[in-house]
């Protein structure tokens, strides 16, 4: 699948109780889910890529829009430039690396790559 350079592409959710989650957007929507170890799990037909993280110390405290981009480092460089604040730097993940950021009304979000 092609991926678009800065458009968004993934949202995260927090997701205190998976089995919850999953018994409840499964019921309601029909979605099917693909679980990514014990504390994460990505519903697989939903219409846009997104996932339910349980841990405590990784889950967002809200929803968290996920943009990406096919120059990580170019692109961090550019929401520094332009007034962003980066409150995660360049991390590692399965799947890709990527970093958080809040934007000038304190929006959290975060910019990913497979590159």
């Amino acid at each position: 699948m092609s991926k678009n350079h800065h458009s968004i592409d993934y949202v995260e959710f927090p997701g205190t109780d998976l089995s919850a989650v999953k018994a409840f957007y499964g019921k309601a929507f029909g979605w099917a889910f693909t679980d990514y170890g014990p504390d994460y799990t990505a519903p697989v037909n939903a219409g846009l890529d997104g996932g339910f993280q349980a841990d405590p110390a990784e889950a967002p405290k809200k929803p968290l829009i996920i943009i990406y981009s096919l120059d990580l480092e170019h692109t961090l460089e550019a929401v520094e430039a332009n007034g962003g604040t980066i409150t995660h730097p360049i991390f590692e993940f399965p799947g890709g690396r990527r970093f958080h950021f809040t934007d000038p009304s304190g929006n959290e979000l975060a910019v990913w790559s497979d590159q």
